[in-house]
């Protein structure tokens, strides 16, 4: 009997153990991942984002040149500018911040502040020799123009490189915690059903030699212990359950769809400055105008497309998928999004931001048209314009469903997080532990009076 209560005692434990250390180890993975990790991805992007921005106002700046026609729109874009320059400082703040413990991390924030001073610089100098020129729309004087070069090449050569190794890093420690708090919740499950098992089956012999040799029906204590344990293990194999599906809510459903989208948002904003470069500097216009491609290419790839036949290939695809939702020919940043649709709004909300790309597509084309029917200024207001049915505007409608699309997903992530807190935190633990010791000493409860008996 002794043996026997002893074997009991260490199935407990045994059991006790493995739900500490399979939950513990899931409420660790999910701090790396959802208060760590994925959040730092997500203030890189934005870094990236609001750095694209400022260099995509500041080609706007030129573009204006002296003409009075576009006084309140160079006012707003200098706002703009300024708004996100203080967005970037923020950003930089934080993800200075949460590199901390991280060699690469700090080495490339390093670069971003060491660079962004002199960014600013060289924009500062670009808009003063700007002003002084007294340039007409479309034509900076070489000097501005050459001083934006500078600018805007130490921006794309080392300004976003450096803050998309801060993403990328982030992003693999997001992809290897998921992994192997997947294959350690998949394997913890299997052990705490098993050990669990050993405690149960342990307490049944128990009750069974006890009643056989005492003749007693039930021993109170270790029925009591018995429905603790099972109790126990119901909780400890749901709790283990639902931290795998909270997690595969957050990264694979949620978090994968952030990071697309927030990818998505810096590439649009870049295209954007793209246009503007392109117009400004008719002697990297090829150069500019590939660029634009490519990046264009970033967010909704299609195979085999030039700039000239992109808009019929995506809009024969777009049609074919709006027909059957599950059919997205195309690849991409948003295509990825459309094959990752799981929350309530999310479709209608990747439509919207497929709607209004292939909208702003269709207006860059005219750009280009008007630039080249020489129809220098023309090309610079429907760029620039903040009308309805001019380009600004509807990338605005662009911006801002992709805002709509992330805020779905950043909702759902922050849902699934904040539920595995809840349901791993301080509580869980502490209740968890009292349960281990409660059984433990209604195990020796239970049968010590029956020792009593042999001594």
């Amino acid at each position: 009997m002794r043996g026997l209560t002893g074997l009991c005692l260490v199935a407990l434990l045994a059991a006790g153990t493995a739900t500490g250390t399979v939950l513990g180890g899931a409420r660790d993975g999910t701090d790396v991942i959802g208060h760590q990790a994925a959040p730092q991805v997500v203030r890189s992007a934005d870094l990236y984002f609001a750095l694209n921005d400022m260099d995509a106002q500041a080609a706007n700046l030129l573009l204006f040149g002296a003409d009075p026609d576009y006084t309140k729109l160079r006012k707003e874009t200098l706002d703009t500018y300024e708004q996100r320059r203080t967005q970037a400082d923020n950003d930089l703040q934080r993800v200075t911040e949460a590199v901390a413990g991280d060699a690469a991390g700090q080495r490339a924030v390093r670069t971003v502040i060491g660079e962004l001073g002199q960014y600013e610089a060289l924009v500062a100098r670009a808009q003063l020799l700007e002003e002084q020129a007294h340039a007409p729309a479309g034509r900076p004087s070489a000097d501005a123009l050459a001083a934006y070069h500078q600018a805007t090449d130490l921006l794309r050569q080392r300004l976003l490189p450096a803050v998309d190794d801060v993403t990328r890093a982030n992003a693999a420690v997001v992809d290897r915690n998921y992994t192997d708090q997947r294959d350690a919740l998949s394997g913890g499950w299997w052990t705490i059903l098993v050990t669990g098992l050993l405690a149960l089956a342990g307490l049944g012999l128990l009750q069974r030699v006890l009643a056989v040799r005492f003749r007693r029906l039930v021993n109170v204590p270790l029925a009591a212990t018995t429905l603790l344990a099972l109790a126990g293990l119901i909780t400890a194999l749901t709790l283990t359950s639902r931290a795998d599906h909270q997690l595969v809510v957050a990264k694979s459903n949620s978090f994968d769809s952030v990071v697309a989208l927030s990818r998505a948002r810096a590439v649009a904003y870049d295209l954007n400055a793209d246009e503007s470069r392109y117009l400004t500097d008719p002697a990297r216009a090829a150069a500019y105008e590939q660029s634009f491609l490519d990046k264009t290419q970033s967010f909704a790839r299609v195979e085999g497309a030039a700039l000239a036949t992109y808009d019929d290939k995506l809009a024969a695809l777009a049609d074919k998928h709006r027909a059957d939702h599950g059919q997205v020919g195309f690849g991409g940043y948003l295509g990825d999004e459309l094959r990752n649709i799981t929350f309530p709004g999310e479709q209608d909300a990747a439509e919207r931001v497929l709607t209004a790309f292939q909208q702003y597509q269709r207006d860059d084309r005219k750009i280009r048209e008007l630039n080249a029917q020489g129809k220098l200024k023309e090309a610079v207001t429907f760029d620039t314009g903040t009308t309805p049915g001019q380009s600004n505007a509807d990338f605005d409608v662009l911006s801002a469903a992709l805002d709509d699309n992330q805020a779905i997903n950043q909702r759902a992530f922050d849902g699934a997080v904040a539920a595995t807190d809840d349901d791993l935190g301080a509580t869980t633990a502490g209740l968890g532990a009292a349960a281990l010791v409660a059984a433990l000493a209604l195990t020796a409860l239970g049968v010590r009076p029956r020792l009593r008996e042999f001594a």
